[in-house]
């Protein structure tokens, strides 16, 4: 049979509701022209639930209803197809063509597994290659035969319509009549249960298809069948045209709200979750006050369930509770839950019509792009996240992919999205720590109130329950629920993650010591962003760029370190401590016990930051000093590390001495003027003293030989300095 140009093709699908699956598979229909007809919408879905037990008659009394004004139209090739879990990879012509190459009237899609009756196996006609079962998720054949197919139907819209085909099809003289056969090698039809290991994703210039390593086939359907949907979804994040390496993102910009045309700004409820100790909780809370939207527009709520935090909320509350439209914190003493919390969050926005969208974010979240909250709106999706990841690590607050018992598998485009190679919106189907939920979508698919307790499961990870029951087990190394507080949208509704920002990171709480004064000092390791971004001083870049540094002395090289916030904390950590030296001779700290030129001092080592203060040598000490004393290579090692205290009354000044080291740093850590008068640091060879130091600021020196020195009177007031005497 030849290939006919006056051939129609019209697609029909069943669909009771506009869910997210549905609009999918309608964009990649109108991508390559089909004519959809689409039955059923706005009737009650009567079919039950087919991914898990039989059902779906109601699918063919519509479309035997449709078929019956069709019937007589010779020309007409129907195409039948589910349409919640179904996209398109190719145009109309490609399926004609391939249709009318099979010499066929009725084709049906094949898979490698039998349902609903797996009895019915020895009746299929033997396959020598190819796929042998029925599946009735998608069919095409011409008018007049599909007509004759279905009006065999005179059962129930519970009874299963896939036994409802196989039974004519293993019936040697109905297939014989209606001139029916499978697509055995999935040329039209590819479903992906039991097949997922045969596709692989070829991509194009304009469009990404899917290609059957198996039979070398490229289908034009997929369909993502019983419990491959969420593989479905990685697939659609690229087919037909919504990702190419050449073009990134075809759909990100579809749909999206402008806010610059909105007469007012949408209302927001921000949920804030405290749930363990936290490294840099004042400075996440800042982060909230710098978010770039109207402060009248948020209602924040925030759990905190941890009493060591309760100075910090108090101290931003204290300052802030007038900025917001309201503002409510629900304590460690209610004793909520995790899950508990998070369902009363949620649930403030989902009873308050005001509410358009619910904000959730924990506090080892941090923000670092002030537009976040309104990129996510114009993004209009009903539930979204913006990628935040460990930094220097693969650690992320989504999962690309699910392993069989439902915990974290890695998706092939993983690294890929996290390391922004490829950006876009992704549909995924888990996500954590940061999200905005649209508040209608609260009203209406996500109305059940408790979405985050479930059983021993974290909460977030809970909203899986709606799609699939979990079994507690998982791969060794895969982040575990109770570290990742997961979101799992229920059935029908997608989520997405973007990428197409940088929107911040995740800081590490793990190993957050909590038994110090100010514990975030200790976070160096942990964290190393957020350390610097605190306790380094704002210019110290600036001497590398623009060589913001000073030499007020031959060979005394004065430069910006560390922040205010530093030199605060470190000198009421030591006052905290408290054990101050008192500047005697006979030092048991020391090796050899004495000490010719003592100082009122308390040693690093003392308040367990050693470790700490020598990783701050290397990392931020050193390169200034292969930049001022080129071609020495320091090793960064001190055993003295100490910060001094002067007062008139103790200790106001240090005699003429040399340092135990190949060079010096001495860092003023509070204000000449304001803290105390007097102080600064002569050297006797060159006749040269520095007596206005400033907060912040180091001096690097040699140690020896030619830098004799003394500290100069404190005349009032108290006087700090931390001293590194290093490569001794």
């Amino acid at each position: 049979m030849e290939f006919s140009h006056h051939d129609k093709l019209l697609v029909l699908t069943v669909a009771t509701q506009e869910t997210d699956g549905f609009l999918r598979f309608m964009q990649s229909a109108k991508f390559f022209n089909y004519s959809v007809k689409v039955l059923g919408m706005g009737e009650d879905w009567k079919g039950g639930d087919v991914g898990r037990t039989i059902g779906g008659g109601q699918k063919v009394r519509l479309l035997k209803g449709a078929m019956e004004a069709l019937a007589d139209q010779e020309d007409l090739v129907v195409l039948f197809v589910d349409s919640y879990d179904l996209i398109f990879a190719g145009g109309p012509e490609e399926i004609l063509r391939k249709f009318q190459q099979t010499n066929h009237k009725v084709l049906f899609a094949a898979e490698g597994v039998i349902w609903p009756d797996s009895r019915l196996s020895e009746k299929y006609p033997y396959v020598r290659s190819g796929k042998r079962f029925l599946n009735s998720g998608g069919f095409i054949g011409y008018a007049p035969y599909i007509n004759k197919l279905v009006k065999e139907w005179h059962l129930h819209d519970n009874d299963d319509d896939q036994l409802f085909y196989t039974k004519i099809y293993l019936d040697p003289l109905q297939r014989e009549s209606l001139n029916m056969t499978l697509d055995h090698k999935c040329q039209i039809f590819q479903n992906l249960n039991g097949a997922v290991d045969e596709v692989l994703l070829k991509f194009g210039t304009d469009r990404v298809r899917v290609r059957n390593t198996v039979y070398d086939s490229l289908p034009v359907i997929i369909h993502g069948n019983i419990n491959t949907k969420i593989y479905l979804n990685y697939l659609a994040n690229y087919i037909p045209n919504a990702w190419t390496y050449e073009r990134g993102c075809g759909v990100c910009d579809q749909d999206m709200v402008d806010l610059s045309q909105l007469t007012e700004f949408p209302r927001v409820k921000v949920g804030v979750f405290i749930e363990q100790p936290t490294p840099f909780l004042p400075e996440f809370l800042q982060r909230l006050l710098t978010l770039d939207y109207p402060k009248d527009k948020l209602d924040v709520f925030i759990h905190n369930n941890e009493v060591y935090h309760e100075k910090h909320l108090q101290a931003f509350w204290e300052v802030n509770k007038n900025v917001f439209h309201s503002f409510k914190v629900v304590g460690p003493e209610e004793n909520l839950s995790q899950g508990e919390a998070r369902n009363l969050g949620m649930d403030l926005c989902r009873r308050d019509p005001e509410c358009d969208y619910y904000f959730s974010i924990d506090a080892d979240v941090m923000l670092t792009n002030r537009q976040t909250l309104k990129l996510l709106i114009e993004q209009n999706r009903k539930i979204i996240g913006p990628l935040v990841t460990r930094h220097g690590k693969l650690w992320s607050n989504f999962w690309g992919a699910l392993s069989l018992d439902g915990y974290y598998a890695r998706s092939e485009d993983y690294i890929e999205i996290v390391q922004g190679k490829r950006v876009g919106v992704w549909n995924i189907p888990y996500m954590a720590h940061i999200y905005l939920v649209k508040g209608q979508a609260l009203r209406d698919e996500l109305k059940e109130r408790n979405v985050f307790v479930l059983e021993r499961l974290d909460p977030d990870m809970a909203l899986c329950r709606k799609t699939r029951e979990l079994t507690i087990q998982r791969e060794k190394d895969s982040p575990s629920p109770e570290s990742f507080h997961m979101l799992r949208a229920p059935k029908g509704v997608f989520m997405y993650i973007t990428n197409r920002h940088e929107f911040g990171r995740l800081i590490s709480t793990a190993n957050y010591n909590t038994s110090h004064f100010h514990n975030d000092l200790w976070q160096i390791f942990e964290n190393p962003v957020d350390w610097k971004e605190k306790y380094i001083h704002p210019n110290y870049t600036q001497i590398f760029t623009n060589n913001h540094l000073e030499q007020p002395c031959p060979d005394v090289f004065w430069f910006p370190v560390l922040s205010e916030r530093a030199c605060d904390e470190l000198v009421e950590e030591m006052e905290h401590f408290g054990s101050w030296s008192g500047g005697k001779h006979e030092d048991k700290r020391i090796t050899g016990g004495y000490e010719s030129v003592p100082t009122d001092d308390i040693h690093m080592r003392q308040i367990d930051y050693d470790k700490e203060w020598l990783h701050f040598l290397r990392e931020f000490i050193s390169p200034v000093t292969l930049k001022v004393f080129s071609g020495y290579y320091t090793k960064g090692y001190a055993i003295m590390n100490f910060v001094v205290k002067y007062t008139p009354g103790r200790q106001a000044y240090l005699r003429p001495h040399h340092d135990s080291s190949t060079f010096t740093i001495n860092i003023a850590l509070n204000q000449k003027g304001t803290d105390f008068q007097g102080g600064g640091c002569r050297f006797h060879r060159y006749n040269c003293s520095i007596e206005s130091p400033r907060k912040g600021w180091s001096f690097m020196h040699p140690g020896r030989l030619t830098h004799l020195h003394e500290g100069l009177p404190t005349t009032n007031g108290t006087r700090y300095i931390a001293v590194s005497f290093v490569d001794p």
